[in-house]
């Protein structure tokens, strides 16, 4: 099975048989109620692989629908995915409609595998095509808005604009826009291990982080902080506005409602037993005072 993947056509036809749309409903057809000698055989195998277990049958309508899965895959092949890596997933798609076909319906294998193989088509990129997590409504209405963009392309020899793949799609101007942005920031991006653009050596976070000083404070606060519990509250006010606020010392004597004298006498006896009491908690704890 693995090399009639590899041998069934040569990527330039498979490019040009799911050139568009028309293109692949054609090919679609040629698999379908149009070959009723191709869909009887069809079916024939199909029910030796689910009623007796044959393998060898699935393996035979696999290699059958291999260019039908090309086909499918080749609409994709304007991505960033490698044209034969789409096959594959396709194929995989091809292989769950052989594996899942109901035989009791009335229904045309090709009628069945087209929808499953493209299915897998937009899971493979809805789940590994975007380098950001993204809604996946988002993401499977930028994947329908890239094909339409495509063909429009195609269409009117020119990029189309927004309003033009809107009325396209039927899509709400603002959903297409949505969409547009929402592929445009994930292509974008990029690892912070790459290396910086412009130095010899160094990655990207070498060069956009930086020291953040205030860490220091953590470390602070964890020792001021239980040291603190010891002042009045009323103390505990002053410093506060003093050192946290930058007030003045006439700014805090107008807002507790003393002198500035006072708030001046206050913070100095504040401040000695915050340092008596730092000191005891050093020398109980074993260090020396002023450490």
């Amino acid at each position: 099975m693995a090399e009639a993947i590899r041998s069934s056509s040569t990527p330039d036809e498979a490019q040009r048989a799911g050139a568009g749309d028309t293109r692949g409903k054609r090919e679609r057809a040629r698999f379908g109620p149009r070959d009723p000698a191709r869909e009887r055989e069809t079916r024939r195998l199909l029910a030796r692989y689910h009623r007796a277990g044959d393998r060898g049958a699935r393996d035979e309508v696999v290699e059958r629908f291999i260019p039908l899965a090309r086909s499918l895959a080749a609409r994709y092949s304007r991505s960033r995915e490698p044209l034969e890596d789409l096959v594959q997933v396709a194929c995989v798609g091809l292989v769950k409609a052989v594996d899942r076909f109901d035989l009791d319906r009335e229904l045309t294998f090709a009628t069945f595998a087209v929808p499953t193989i493209l299915g897998e088509l937009r899971r493979h990129f809805r789940d590994t095509g975007w380098d950001l997590h993204v809604p996946r409504g988002l993401q499977e209405r930028a994947l329908k808005v890239d094909q339409a963009s495509q063909e429009l392309s195609k269409r009117m020899g020119r990029s189309p604009t927004p309003k033009d793949i809107a009325e396209h799609t039927g899509l709400d101007l603002e959903d297409v826009i949505e969409a547009l942005d929402a592929r445009n920031v994930a292509s974008e991006t990029m690892s912070l291990d790459q290396p910086a653009a412009g130095q010899d050596e160094g990655a990207i976070t070498d060069v956009v982080g930086a020291e953040d000083e205030r860490f220091d404070l953590i470390d602070h606060t964890a020792t001021i902080e239980p040291i603190l519990r010891a002042l009045p509250e009323r103390e505990r006010r002053i410093l506060h506005m003093r050192f946290a606020h930058d007030m003045t010392q006439a700014e805090i004597a107008e807002q507790i409602g003393v002198s500035q004298m006072q708030v001046s006498r206050l913070l100095r006896r504040s401040i000695a037993r915050l340092s008596a009491v730092s000191d005891n908690s050093q020398v109980t704890s074993g260090l020396p005072p002023g450490a």
